[in-house]
């Protein structure tokens, strides 16, 4: 009698236990979700370079791919600095300082499942420098080549060594490489073979259509769905090849989300879990609701790029010094932006190794700004007209319509009539890469992009060389100044860092010396969050690693 009770109780146990397993596992593997809102106007690009400027490298390429060198994102406090990435370690030719030897990650396999190698890093670089190439795609040569403007090829030596050889000695190729990602080609072959196309370029750019769709890198997170315009979802490589990168979240849903107020309710209302770059009056909300504020300064600069062409009125250094010293950037800071701003006296400031000695002092004194401006012909009665093409939105462009407001203003007092021609992002950014000389410019005599300082080439090199002109890269304004060009080339064949930093501050103290930009404010890149994500670390860089951070069910 006694076994048939205690029998029956264990089938009554085995039951109510199976019942309560049915019911809790949902909830104890429920899928970990975290919702991003970024600034951009639409998903950046997915097959393997993104537009969007670095906001795209931010969310849809460094998440999926990686390039041959990576940035360290996982300090708060220290810079970040390139670290190896699909290579292990690389090293330039001593007797021919053209050619450089990297050595690959072993083991490390694409999403489609297909091996990373020596053919893959060829293959990759020749999409966009190769014309004659199969998988040479046009689209994604403008936000590559511009940022790698020295590397010419690619060969393999084995099937984990590759050499790559640039057209002259050029110290900055590791860093440059940070931007070039690797796609699969054997992904991309599969879908080119099955491509209807008229001829093989036709082919080609539908395979890379159906790429974007579907896409295969080696990144910590992999693509599950793509809704252009609305949204894209990202799940967690768990086959990642760094055992301690691999995402603690479920999956990542991206959202473009352009409008600084529209972001913030989408946040306050629960609809998203972070978004970038909150409207700063609403900050005190976002707080006291228990929302968690991310912020620190980063090698970044919100500047107006002057054109130098014929005719321009930024051509006079009168009125360069002019601009640069009739903003009140404490006033922007404290004002408008709510804190959330460094004052800019250059691109890079006092401390940095690269800040060098200008004797141009950057700051806030109107009465000096009229003299220049009344020295160069202008006054009360006769202003000078200067027209600025900037954006409604944008990775790293902040609040561009409200600043370029303060600083319309600004100007006003010193004897500037200042005309704001508003586009969208991305047709700016792409702008940037066709010139003032370009109808693009819509007349406009400077630029409102933002730009990252994360390496020499990026923060001086692509706006102060005269050969970095359009359609090279990003000296949309056209300098051509001797001195910037010799110092260029001095810090890029320095092999020899200490030399190589004494280059590269002589190059910025004489491009503050010559105003070459007037230079308002550094980011500090704020985003705000629920309190349920733990773990994210915000870098003093433009870039963040979805990886480490985990969010509450």
């Amino acid at each position: 009698m006694l076994n048939k009770i205690t029998g029956k109780r264990r089938i009554a146990a085995l039951v109510l236990a199976a019942t309560l397993s049915a019911f809790l596992t949902p909830f104890a593997h429920a899928e970990t979700v975290v919702r991003i809102g970024m600034t951009a106007a639409d998903i950046p690009r997915t097959l393997g370079q993104p537009d969007q400027g670095f906001e795209g490298n931010r969310f849809t390429g460094l998440t999926m791919y990686e390039g041959l060198t990576a940035w360290d994102l996982s300090s708060a406090d220290k810079p970040s600095v390139v670290i190896p990435g699909l290579a292990t370690e690389w090293a330039v030719d001593a007797a021919d300082k053209k050619k450089w030897t990297f050595k690959l990650r072993p083991g490390v396999t694409f999403h489609d499942g297909s091996p990373f190698n020596a053919d893959a890093v060829v293959w990759n670089v020749e999409k966009v420098l190769k014309q004659d190439a199969v998988q040479f795609d046009p689209s994604q040569v403008g936000v590559t080549a511009s940022r790698m403007p020295t590397l010419v090829s690619a060969r393999k030596i084995d099937d984990m060594t590759v050499e790559l050889t640039t057209k002259e000695p050029d110290s900055f190729l590791p860093i440059n490489l940070t931007n070039l990602f690797m796609a699969s080609p054997a992904k991309w072959q599969k879908l080119f073979d099955a491509a209807v196309g008229a001829d093989t370029k036709a082919k080609s750019q539908a395979a890379w259509e159906a790429f974007a769709k579907d896409a295969s890198g080696t990144g910590p997170w992999k693509m599950s769905s793509f809704t252009p315009r609305e949204r894209l979802e990202l799940l967690k490589n768990g086959n990642y090849w760094d055992k301690a990168r691999v995402p603690k979240v479920d999956k990542a849903v991206l959202l473009p989300m352009p409008e600084a107020n529209a972001r913030t309710a989408a946040l306050l209302s629960g609809q998203v879990d972070w978004i970038e770059a909150p409207a700063p009056d609403a900050l005190p909300e976002i707080k006291q609701r228990g929302f968690v504020l991310y912020s620190n300064e980063e090698p970044h600069v919100w500047p107006w790029q002057f054109s130098r062409i014929e005719g321009s009125p930024w051509n006079d250094i009168r009125v360069r010094k002019a601009a640069n010293l009739c903003i009140d950037r404490e006033g922007l800071r404290d004002g408008l932006l709510a804190g959330l701003m460094v004052p800019a006296t250059g691109t890079f400031e006092p401390g940095h190794p690269w800040r060098g000695n200008p004797t141009f002092q950057i700051k806030y004194d109107k009465p000096a700004a009229q003299k220049l401006m009344q020295e160069a012909g202008f006054g009360p009665n006769k202003r000078l007209t200067v027209k600025i093409q900037t954006s409604a939105s944008g990775s790293g462009q902040m609040l561009p319509l409200p600043m370029n407001e303060y600083l319309q203003q600004a100007l006003a007092e010193c004897y500037f009539e200042v005309q704001l021609d508003v586009i969208e992002w991305n047709t700016l950014f792409t702008n940037w890469r066709r010139g003032a000389r370009d109808p693009s410019a819509n007349g406009a005599n400077a630029t409102n992009v933002t730009y990252a300082a994360m390496d020499p080439f990026f923060a001086m090199v692509r706006f102060l060389q005269s050969g970095m002109a359009p359609p090279v890269s990003n000296n949309w304004g056209f300098i051509n100044n001797p001195k910037f060009d010799e110092l260029v080339t001095k810090a890029r064949q320095s092999f020899d860092p200490a030399e190589r930093d004494k280059a590269l501050a002589e190059l910025h103290a004489a491009s503050v010396d010559d105003a070459a930009f007037l230079y308002v404010g550094h980011d500090v890149a704020p985003r705000a969050m629920s309190p349920k994500i733990k773990g994210f670390v915000q870098p003093k860089s433009w870039f963040v690693d979805l990886s480490s951070i985990t969010i509450a069910p």
